[in-house]
């Protein structure tokens, strides 16, 4: 089947979305980077139900298997309905099965006077602050590598350790439409392993199973900034923890469970 043409990270075909090679990701030429296929999983729970004046305060994707480059659909549903929190359940399935399960609490927003305030905290520096760093050879000339901007505040693709980077998407998530916020930060949020590498990517896989992404409120802006660590052990399991900051300040925090492994 031809892929269309790398515009976006998806393009609509009636039921089904299609992926560009802008989705692929670095351990697998035939596979997605997790961020984008996340976010189509957001997209279908923000269009469920009735979401006006509902913020998604949690989202826990599970992957089930790698995630193609070719023809997917979503399907998402309420399953605990309430009138200040609701739980959604949602899928990612190609004609094999599911590929991706979530769940999703939303919380209806409400202006609430705090006493005493929350403490103030300094947003991190800028992206206009950060600087582009080389990505890792992966073999491929068009990817997720491809399809993001990075300025990094400190750390780097090909230096072992934490690192704290700006991320923008350079196309839409599905062509023709307008990305929202929510899916600005699962497109990012998924590189938190990625972006502060502990161990050598081409003498190891660290590949995440999952996805946990908290949200005190939605991005402003279109830069995502990820402060993450990754924390490998000799068991072959691994953590990846990232808070993540809009330009005013601290929105939430990701966390990746890795399966770690020598190539």
């Amino acid at each position: 089947m031809p892929r269309p043409v790398t515009d976006a990270f998806f393009h609509q075909d009636g039921d089904w979305l299609v992926a560009s090679e802008l989705t692929r990701g670095p351990w697998d030429p035939g596979s997605q980077h997790a961020g984008p296929p996340s976010a189509l999983v957001a997209r279908a729970i923000e269009r469920v139900g009735e979401p006006d004046g509902l913020q998604v305060g949690r989202i826990t994707l599970e992957i089930m298997r790698p995630v193609p480059i070719g023809r997917l659909r979503t399907e998402a549903r309420i399953v605990r309905p309430g009138r200040s929190v609701e739980l959604i359940e949602a899928t990612l399935s190609d004609d094999e099965g599911v590929l991706i399960r979530a769940l999703a609490w939303r919380i209806r927003t409400r202006a609430v006077e705090l006493d005493p305030p929350p403490p103030a905290e300094d947003p991190p520096p800028g992206p206009a602050e950060g600087k582009e760093e080389p990505f890792f050879d992966t073999g491929q000339d068009v990817g997720y590598h491809t399809a993001m901007d990075y300025k990094f505040i400190h750390g780097a693709f090909v230096e072992p350790g934490p690192a704290m980077v700006w991320m923008r998407m350079r196309q839409p998530l599905v062509a023709g439409e307008e990305t929202t916020p929510l899916q600005r930060v699962l497109v990012a949020g998924d590189s938190g392993n990625g972006v502060s590498a502990a161990l050598d990517p081409l003498r190891y896989l660290f590949i995440n199973t999952d996805l946990s992404v908290h949200l005190l409120r939605m991005p402003e802006g279109e830069w995502v900034c990820l402060d993450a660590r990754t924390f490998p052990e000799p068991n072959g399991v691994g953590l990846a923890d990232t808070a993540l900051y809009d330009e005013r300040g601290r929105i939430g925090r990701a966390a990746q469970t890795l399966l770690v492994r020598a190539r």
